[in-house]
C-alpha cells in the first residue's frame, strides 16, 4: 500500500512537472513583437511568428523578441551630386520598422537579432544615405523640385528594396526641403514667382479694363433710354398740342435739342470710355514689359548660376584629373627607381659575392700550400715564387725583346786603358737597365732563395769594381 502510494506521489509530480515546464515555456507572441525561436527548428536559421504562439522546446531552442514599433531616421544629405553636376542638400525623414513578411522576417532575425534600437538606426541610416545619393545623381534639379512624387517614388523603390534585404519596410518618407549650394533652385523660384506676379497683373488689367468699359455702357445706355423717354414725352406734348403751332413748334424745337444734347452725351461718354480703355491698355502694357524685364534678368541669373557650376565643376574635374595623372607619374618614378636601385644592388651583391668566392678560394689554396710545406710560411711564399719564376724571367726578357739596334758606330779615341772600348760598355750599360732578379727580392723584403743561387762577392781592384768584359765584333751586337 505504501509503495503504491509512492508511485503514485511519484506519478503526480511528474504530471506537475511536464504541465509547468508545458506552461513556462509555451510562449505567447504580441501583435507588436515577432517570436524568433532558434537552434534545431528543423528547417532554417530560425522560425519566426508574427503572432500567435509556439512551444519552445527546452535545452534545444531559445527564443527572443523583434520590436515592431517605427524607428524614426534623420537623413540630412548634403552635397549630393545630381544629374547636372550641381550639388544639392536634401534633408528628409525616413519612417521605417522591421518587417512581418515571412521572407523579410527571416532575414531580420539573421541580421538584427540582439541588437539594440539604435543600432538598427544606424543600419538602416548607412543604407538610406547611399540610395538616396544615387536616386539624386539620375534626377534632374528641376524634376526633383517640381515632379516631388516622382522623387519619393524613386527614393521609396531604392530605399525599400534594400531595406527588405536585411528585414526592415519603409513606412514613411518626408523631404523637409530641397536646396542647392549654386542657389539654381531659388533662381527657378524666382522666375516662376515672377511669371506668376506677371499673369496676375494681366488678370488685374484685364478686369479693371472690362468694368470700365461695361460702366461706360450702362452709362450710355441710361442716357439714351432718359432721352428717348424725355424724346416721347415731349412728342406727346406736341401731339396733344397739335392745334397750337406754336405749341407744335416748340415741341421741335425741344426735340431737336433734346437729340443733339443726347449726341453730344453719347460721344462725350464715348471720348471718355475709349480714353479710359487706352489708357488701362497702356498700364497693362507697361507692367507687361516690367514683369517680362524681370523674369529676363531671373532667366540670365539662372543661366549663369548653370555656367559657372559647370565651368567650376569641369575646372575640378581637370585639376583633380591632372592631381591623379601626377601621383601616378611619381609612383612609376618611384617604382622604376626602386627597381633600377634594387638591381644596382643585386649587382653588387653579386659582384662582392663573387669577389669573395674567389678571395675565398686564394685562401684555401694558400693554407693548402702552407700544409705542404709543414706550416713553414716562408717556404710556401718562395714556393709560389718558383712557380711564378718562368714568369719573371719572361718579364726581364721581354723588358729589352723589342729594342733593335741596326748599326752603331763607334769612334774609339784609344785611351780605355783597359776598361773596355765604347761598344762594350754601350751593351753592358743596356743590360744593366733591366733590374736583377736579386733587386727585384730586395725591394720585396726578400731573400733570394739558395737553388737560385747565391750573390756573387764583388772583387776590389784598388777600390773600382771590375768591368764586363765584352768582346767586340763588330758594329752590331
Amino acid at each position: 500500500m505504501g509503495l503504491t502510494l509512492l508511485w503514485t506521489g511519484i506519478g503526480l509530480l511528474l504530471a506537475l512537472s511536464v504541465l509547468i515546464l508545458f506552461v513556462v515555456r509555451y510562449k505567447r507572441c504580441p501583435s507588436d513583437k515577432i517570436l524568433v525561436i532558434y537552434g534545431k527548428t528543423g528547417g532554417g536559421s530560425a522560425k519566426c511568428l508574427a503572432g500567435g504562439a509556439a512551444f519552445v522546446i527546452p535545452i534545444i531552442q531559445d527564443y527572443e523578441y523583434l520590436d515592431l514599433s517605427p524607428i524614426s531616421i534623420d537623413v540630412d544629405l548634403r552635397g549630393a551630386l545630381s544629374k547636372q553636376n550641381i550639388r544639392v542638400n536634401v534633408p528628409s525623414r525616413f519612417t521605417v520598422a522591421i518587417s512581418n513578411e515571412p521572407t523579410s522576417m527571416v532575414n531580420a532575425a539573421e541580421r538584427l537579432l540582439g541588437k539594440t534600437t539604435d543600432d538598427i538606426r544606424d543600419i538602416a541610416k548607412d543604407i538610406i544615405f547611399g540610395q538616396l545619393r544615387l536616386v539624386v545623381a539620375t534626377m534632374d534639379i528641376e524634376e526633383i523640385n517640381s515632379d516631388r512624387d516622382k522623387f519619393l517614388s524613386n527614393v521609396a523603390s531604392n530605399v525599400g528594396s534594400e531595406l527588405r534585404k536585411i528585414g526592415l519596410i519603409l513606412i514613411n518618407v518626408n523631404v523637409t526641403d530641397i536646396q542647392d549650394e549654386s542657389g539654381y533652385i531659388e533662381a527657378l523660384g524666382k522666375e516662376a514667382a515672377a511669371q506668376a506676379i506677371n499673369d496676375a497683373k494681366k488678370s488685374v488689367a484685364e478686369k479693371d479694363r472690362d468694368g470700365s468699359i461695361g460702366m461706360a455702357m450702362a452709362t450710355k445706355d441710361q442716357r439714351i433710354q432718359v432721352s428717348k423717354a424725355d424724346a416721347e414725352a415731349q412728342v406727346g406734348e406736341a401731339t396733344a398740342n397739335a392745334n397750337a403751332i406754336d405749341g407744335e413748334n416748340l415741341a421741335k424745337i425741344r426735340i431737336a435739342n433734346s437729340e443733339a444734347a443726347r449726341r453730344e452725351k453719347e460721344a462725350e461718354a464715348l471720348r471718355i470710355a475709349t480714353s479710359a480703355e487706352k489708357i488701362q491698355a497702356a498700364k497693362a502694357l507697361e507692367e507687361a514689359y516690367l514683369a517680362e524685364k524681370e523674369a529676363e534678368q531671373a532667366r540670365f541669373a539662372k543661366e549663369q548660376a548653370v555656367q559657372e557650376a559647370t565651368i567650376i565643376v569641369s575646372a575640378e574635374i581637370a585639376k583633380r584629373k591632372l592631381e591623379l595623372e601626377a601621383e601616378a607619374e611619381a609612383e612609376q618614378t618611384r617604382i622604376k627607381a626602386k627597381g633600377e636601385a634594387d638591381a644596382i644592388l643585386e649587382m653588387k651583391r653579386a659582384e662582392a659575392q663573387g669577389l669573395f668566392e674567389i678571395l675565398e678560394k686564394q685562401a684555401q689554396g694558400f693554407d693548402k700550400i702552407v700544409q705542404a710545406t709543414g706550416g713553414e710560411t716562408r717556404e710556401a711564399v718562395l714556393m709560389m715564387i718558383a712557380d711564378k719564376l718562368p714568369e719573371l724571367v719572361k718579364t726581364q726578357v721581354e723588358a729589352i725583346k723589342g729594342i733593335k739596334i741596326d748599326k752603331v758606330t763607334v769612334w774609339e779615341g784609344g785611351n780605355s786603358k783597359g776598361e773596355g772600348n765604347s761598344t762594350s760598355k754601350f751593351i753592358s750599360g743596356l743590360y744593366k737597365s733591366v733590374p736583377p732578379m736579386n733587386d727585384l727580392f730586395n725591394m720585396a723584403g726578400m731573400d733570394l732563395p739558395q737553388y737560385l743561387g747565391n750573390k756573387k762577392e764583388e772583387s776590389l781592384n784598388n777600390g773600382k769594381k771590375m768591368p764586363l768584359k765584352i768582346e767586340e765584333k763588330g758594329e752590331d751586337a
